[in-house]
């Protein structure tokens, strides 16, 4: 104890001293890494706005997972402008138009719309895709986020309609990744957009039952000379799209497919790959370690899993070489490599909001072996089917990989997203 005594009357100030240095720089190191997050969590977004639209409250905030899930949580328009009557009539279409499809979900086990969060009695593309064209078939207006709309003609007609100033209505069928069916009339009576939702839900056996039902005001429609539906609502929901859209033009199956295999998944703000002029002579400048994460989806159709956040370069320089005209010496001034424990670090990408995506709308096979890909980029929530326009060359290999060998971007209707730093 008297050891004890003496060292504090001997050391006590230096130790103090010391004290408060660990706890300043405690909380600087806390406030740096605080800055540092919401640094990353940052987007550019291009000036938007929309006509009389309002923000729902923070506490009715939601994560959008899908399509379907946006309409419970927008406002109930106080001022509706279908009858009754009207709404029964709608509710009958849409069980019999359910009805007509109930042999593709009678050995699918769905109980109540929470299941589907989770994965259980999920729909795959194929069955969502069957019911669309069943849909189609007895001339209704039908959709899903992988096929070609069914019936867009009835869209056109109301959006005529709605231009030249007359009472119109119009019922779109949207089959959710999750087997919902949701159907939404869009009405436009008295100078005035609303949306009735109906939302389908399945008992086993394949029964279909209304799940609920939401009257809401839409601030606007458009749409686009390339074929998108987008429209908006009078709330914004936090944290959801500013827009929804359907494609109602057809996208050939070709480009449908190069789309899926060469673009979907890529990324216009979170690195450099789709924004920049580059090519083999100056491919060091989209390197960024973040990129991997998603050039590891494409390779494996999974998610990304490590452990203690790095990832073997082996792994690593044999992916990024075959997916890019790269050296592993570039990948390794560039793309955060470890000497010592022969890895590369993982960094997160983090979500932004309101995502441009690409779409391959023309491709050329060439002599030499590559495609060469026209890709639109697409950003319904800045109401642009057409905000910039791609030129990415391709080389496919025999085992089913292939490698990026070139970009080259032309801003059209849109600015380009600003170049992305390596956090």
């Amino acid at each position: 104890m008297e050891d004890v005594r003496w060292l504090l009357k001997k050391w006590g100030f230096p130790i103090l001293l010391l004290l408060f240095s660990v706890i300043a720089g405690v909380i600087y190191w806390g406030k740096m890494h605080m800055e540092e997050m919401k640094v990353a969590e940052e987007v550019w977004e291009p000036p938007v706005e929309i006509e009389n639209a309002e923000t729902v409250p923070e506490e009715q905030n939601v994560a959008k997972k899908s399509t379907e899930s946006v309409y419970w949580f927008i406002p109930q328009a106080s001022d509706e402008l279908l009858s009754e009557e009207e709404k029964e009539q709608l509710q009958s279409k849409v069980l019999s138009a359910a009805e007509s499809v109930k042999e593709i979900y009678k050995d699918m086990i769905i109980a109540d719309a929470a299941d589907y969060s989770s994965g259980v009695g999920g729909f795959s593309n194929e069955q969502r895709k069957a019911v669309v064209e069943q849909l189609g078939k007895v001339g209704l207006v039908s959709v899903e986020e992988n096929s070609n709309m069914q019936n867009p003609e009835g869209i056109k007609t109301f959006y005529a309609d709605y231009l030249n100033g007359r009472d119109s209505m119009v019922t779109v069928f949207e089959v959710q990744r999750d087997g919902l069916i949701g159907a939404v009339t869009f009405i436009y009576r008295k100078e005035q957009l609303q949306s009735y939702y109906i939302g389908v839900r399945w008992k086993e056996g394949g029964t279909p039952e209304i799940q609920g039902t939401s009257v809401s005001n839409v601030a606007e429609i458009k749409l686009t000379e390339k074929g998108y539906f987008i429209y908006a609502y009078d709330y914004v929901i936090a944290h959801a799209s500013l827009r929804e859209y359907w494609r109602i033009e057809p996208l050939p199956e070709a480009c449908r497919e190069l789309t899926k295999k060469y673009i979907s998944g890529l990324s216009y703000v979170d690195y450099n790959m789709l924004v920049i002029n580059w090519d083999s002579s100056n491919v060091e400048d989209i390197l960024m370690p973040c990129m991997y994460e998603d050039i590891y989806r494409i390779y494996t159709g999974e998610n990304l899993r490590t452990k203690k956040w790095k990832i073997p370069a082996e792994e690593y320089e044999r992916i990024m070489t075959t997916y890019f005209p790269v050296s592993i010496d570039q990948l390794r001034v560039h793309c955060g490599y470890d000497e010592g424990s022969n890895s590369y670090e993982y960094e997160m990408i983090y979500a932004r909001p309101y995502p441009p995506f690409g779409e391959v709308v023309d491709y050329t096979e060439n002599a030499d072996g590559t495609i060469t890909l026209i890709v639109d980029g697409v950003w319904p929530d800045y109401n642009s089917d057409l905000a910039f326009r791609n030129t990415v060359i391709v080389r496919p290999f025999e085992d089913g990989t292939f490698r990026y060998l070139s970009n080259s971007i032309e801003q059209i209707e849109l600015e380009l997203p600003p170049i992305a730093r390596s956090q």
